[in-house]
């Protein structure tokens, strides 16, 4: 269930309500019984629970041991190599 956070106009009371999203506004404030509105508020973000939403959460153990360099796969002639006499 959504809170919702309201004030009010007739003596500034800011209060918050648990509803469901069906549910009426609230028209009157719990201490004066003055008019309320219902503020806009910014809501909360999204919670992520568990493994992966991390790009740390897939590395291993095997790849954080090697290098940060990828290894090349092709061998380069050695410079004794290349040219003979």
């Amino acid at each position: 269930m959504p809170t919702y956070e309201y004030k009010c106009l007739a003596c500034g009371y800011d209060f918050e309500m648990f509803q469901k999203m069906n549910d009426e506004p609230i028209k009157e404030c719990p201490k004066c019984k003055g008019k309320v509105k219902r503020l806009l508020g910014a809501g909360s973000g999204p919670i992520f629970k568990g493994s992966g939403f991390y790009h740390t959460d897939y590395k291993n153990a095997k790849t954080e041991s090697k290098s940060s360099k990828p290894e090349s796969k092709t061998s380069k002639p050695k410079p004794s190599d290349s040219k003979e006499k």
